[in-house]
């Protein structure tokens, strides 16, 4: 038996595949611009028997090679993947904060800032059960989403925009709430000759003040504390 774990966010499919004593056999991460289910089926299709997207429910459950699967879905896109294929999701809080107690037994609190989404995760002092959740709204104001946002109009890649905010020293206060007032904020750091590495260090401290603010709202977080998603990349 093999276990395929598959997390479809905003921006990314993340698949895993994991043999009976948990150890890695594959990782794969791609961004899906938009199409998470076409992504998702290109990459099934590259482990199990099965064919054409519309083939994979009924090779799924009538292939011989089939049998030696479990396949388990989840994150913001994993809903429409799992009824395609015709299985359950998993809640993606459920997830990870179960696969945090298994990798990580000593962690209490999961933060994780994904493409769309934002979590705090706190967990019981056994590490066994979710204490208290809280997510950020429907806006994607700080989020990975964001900060790719911002990094495209400065013209930065996602891997430059990271390694220029290690080069700050005087990072300058910025909106983090709305990418609009972020705008204009960056607009006016600009015109005042603002360093670039300054700019993009001041996006990040704003992304983290916004999850204080609208996130963890003065929760007592309890360390060990682990940082998850794309964004802690």
């Amino acid at each position: 038996m093999k276990f395929i774990g598959l997390d479809a966010g905003s921006v990314s499919v993340k698949l895993f595949v994991l043999d009976e004593q948990g150890n890695r056999l594959y990782g794969h991460y791609e961004r899906h611009k938009g199409h998470p289910l076409s992504v998702a089926c290109s990459l099934l299709r590259k482990i199990v028997a099965g064919g054409e997207p519309s083939l994979l429910k009924s090779a799924w459950r009538k292939s011989p090679e089939a049998d030696n699967w479990s396949l388990s879905v989840t994150g913001s896109a994993g809903r429409l993947i799992a009824s395609v294929l015709e299985i359950k999701p998993v809640n993606e809080i459920v997830a990870q904060a179960y696969a945090t107690q298994m990798l990580s037994p000593h962690v209490k609190t999961i933060i994780e800032m994904g493409g769309e989404d934002s979590k705090l995760i706190l967990l019981s002092e056994d590490g066994r059960s979710i204490q208290d959740f809280s997510m950020n709204s429907v806006c994607a104001a700080g989020t990975g989403s964001f900060l790719d946002q911002q990094a495209e109009r400065l013209r930065l890649s996602i891997e430059e925009f990271s390694e220029l905010a290690l080069r700050s020293e005087k990072p300058p206060r910025i909106a983090g709430r709305c990418s609009v007032f972020a705008k204009s904020d960056m607009i006016h750091l600009q015109q005042i000759a603002t360093p670039p590495e300054d700019i993009v260090a001041g996006l990040c401290f704003a992304v983290a003040r916004n999850f204080k603010g609208c996130i963890s709202r003065g929760r007592h977080l309890i360390p060990p504390v682990t940082f998850q998603g794309g964004v802690a990349a």
